[in-house]
């Protein structure tokens, strides 16, 4: 995985908080993370890559920052459910993001949400996924790149 494949999820997460909320996201920083020092929030979604590229994104975000997404979109529901869902479609946006640059070689899972630890949040292909830290509305959250180019 290069430079040129990490943008396409940076672009992806900016494009998803640019069309849903009219703001921009910030994206702090993409680095490299040790395997075992994931960064997760309360709640996750999980999609699984396969095709071109093997393995998984997930997106991780706060409670509050789910509440005010949630706010905006006009969902009076702010149920745990409805947290599920939203965190559920933000990472399936951005694997589509994906799919769309890649093309059809890229397959997509449905989303896996979860909420707090669990054994999916690991690393599953690379020893230190990217990780994408971003930035919106005083609220940090995640987004986690742990795939790898199929030979």
């Amino acid at each position: 995985m290069n430079e040129s494949d990490l943008s396409v999820f940076t672009d992806a997460v900016k494009h998803y908080f640019l069309q849903t909320t009219k703001e921009p996201v910030e994206i702090r920083a993409a680095y490299l993370a040790e395997a075992e020092k994931l960064i997760h929030f309360q709640y996750t979604g999980l999609i699984t890559l396969s095709g071109v590229f093997r393995g998984c994104v997930h997106f991780s975000a706060p409670h509050a920052m789910l509440l005010q997404l949630l706010l905006i979109m006009g969902e009076p529901d702010q149920s745990e459910s409805q947290r599920l869902d939203v965190v559920g479609e933000i990472a399936n946006t951005i694997a589509g993001n994906a799919r769309k640059h890649y093309g059809h070689e890229l397959e997509i899972s449905v989303p896996v949400t979860i909420r707090g630890t669990s054994d999916l949040i690991r690393a599953a292909v690379r020893s230190r996924p990217f990780i994408i830290s971003l930035h919106w509305r005083n609220q940090d959250a995640a987004v986690v790149v742990d795939i790898e180019r199929v030979a």
